[in-house]
């Protein structure tokens, strides 16, 4: 009898992960532009507010539905080979919007960039294959939080790129920045081994029902305002979205090879980790869509005629502090334990909601607010995303940390949505600027929704050492 022992994997070097930050840094910054630009597209574009809002929450559905694909390819093929080839589609759809001329091309290159969101998995494979467990927890964070430092990035350049250049180049240029560290990766990287293939197909039902949730959910939300005096036409939707739902579960769990494995659900660490990560992220994505459409609220009104620029470079600190929360909640993770953190995260954006809502009538009332809830939410996600990472096998790392960060994309589509919801409600008849109080009823509805998030947190085991 043969026994064939198959090499260890080689251990990476700071170049190899060097790689994988600017590769974060890249998609991060092209993730971020749309957010403090969207007024001035909406008017190159001539959209309307309906339509602004479907061009902001694209890119998020494209990458709820990509993420769980890219990780379950990663586990079975190899997070190198998925990662390079996800890149291309990413540098495809970034080149596509930047030469966009109207809102339909925009649009096609906004989905084809959401492929960009599969990254985070594909990447927190590779640097558990080649790193030692507690390595790997600090580059996770690192990684993470160079993530969202190039969404800084990106928020604070895109206005003076967009007015300075063009709208066509603060596509162009984070798009050029992904397609030089995705070589770098490729170069850098040693082959992942990929794990065993279990020899089902594609699961191309599932993969459609959950879009068509996805999409069915976010037309509901967004259109509940409007529809409020057409309840049967509501009532429709909603039945229409409970089916698709309920058949998307059930192929789910029947599937051979299902592309989000809801069974991973069973294990509680899991289903916390996404019961949080859900709420918490509906608490964040509030204040990120309110705070930008309270400070272009006209200064002779009760807001402060912020032009594109001035959004991006008002909400920088905010950035700052959620590109430093991944690396601190890596550490404190490592230190205090999984639970410490998210305790800590949640009760510091639960005061800053409230505090928004009682207080936001100078600038840097926003900024404080902003900042604070950036940090909170960046300690949040990336512990529970290194807390599931590593309390799975090996082999499941891409579908459990799969199953968070696609929980992470819905929560802020929701939330963004709700947000619009709130506003559009709250907009008195024959103005286009909306009452002061419905932007207290947001934070307010926000901070109450994450508060109640503690009673999943206190259930948490501590995870000192995981």
């Amino acid at each position: 009898m043969t026994t064939t022992t198959l090499a260890s994997p080689a251990r990476i070097g700071n170049a190899a992960v060097a790689a994988l930050g600017a590769l974060a840094v890249a998609t991060g910054a092209l993730e971020s532009v749309v957010t403090p630009t969207l007024p001035l597209l909406q008017r190159e574009l001539h959209m309307s507010p309906a339509e602004g809002a479907l061009l902001s929450i694209t890119l998020l559905i494209t990458g709820a539905l990509v993420t769980p694909v890219a990780g379950k390819f990663g586990d079975r093929y190899g997070g190198k080979r998925v990662l390079v080839r996800l890149m291309g589609v990413v540098s495809a759809g970034g080149l596509v919007s930047a030469l966009a001329p109207n809102l339909p091309v925009l649009l096609l290159g906004q989905i084809l960039q959401g492929a960009m969101v599969g990254a985070l998995p594909l990447s927190f494979i590779l640097v558990r294959e080649h790193l030692p467990a507690g390595e790997s927890k600090v580059a996770i964070g690192v990684v993470s939080g160079l993530f969202v430092g190039g969404g800084m990035a990106g928020t604070l350049a895109a206005g003076p790129v967009a007015e300075q250049l063009s709208r066509h180049w603060m596509f162009a240029l984070p798009t050029i920045a992904v397609i030089g560290s995705t070589l770098l990766v490729n170069r850098l990287m040693p082959q992942d081994r990929p794990g065993p293939s279990d020899g089902a197909r594609v699961d191309w039902p599932g993969l459609a029902l959950l879009s068509g949730t996805l999409v069915t959910l976010m037309l509901v939300l967004a259109l509940a305002p409007d529809l409020g005096a057409q309840p049967l036409v509501l009532g429709a939707l909603l039945v229409v979205l409970a089916a698709l739902a309920a058949g998307w579960v059930a192929v789910e769990r029947r599937a051979a090879s299902p592309m989000v494995d809801l069974r991973m659900l069973r294990r509680p660490a899991v289903w916390k980790a996404c019961v949080l990560t859900f709420v918490i992220c509906v608490g964040t994505s509030v204040p990120v869509y309110l705070v930008p459409q309270l400070l272009a609220v006209s200064g002779d009104d009760y807001g402060f005629g912020a032009s594109a620029t001035e959004i991006g470079f008002f909400l920088l600190p905010g950035a700052v502090a959620a590109s430093l929360a991944g690396p601190i909640s890596g550490i404190g993770a490592r230190r205090f334990g999984s639970r410490a953190v998210v305790t800590t995260g949640t009760v510091l954006m639960v005061a800053a909601l409230f505090a928004l809502a009682a207080v936001h009538t100078e600038v840097w009332h926003l900024v404080i607010g902003k900042a604070l809830i950036a940090l909170a939410n960046g300690l949040c996600v990336t512990a529970m995303v290194t807390s599931t990472a590593t309390s799975v096998d090996q082999g499941d790392t891409g579908i459990a940390t799969s199953l968070v960060l696609v929980t992470r994309v819905i929560g802020y589509a929701v939330g963004v949505q709700f947000s619009g919801a709130i506003l559009t409600a709250g907009t008195p008849s024959g103005s286009d600027v909306p009452a002061e109080s419905a932007f207290v009823t947001g934070f307010v509805i926000a901070g109450a929704v994450t508060a109640l998030s503690l009673l999943v947190v206190r259930t948490l085991s501590k995870g000192v050492k995981e």
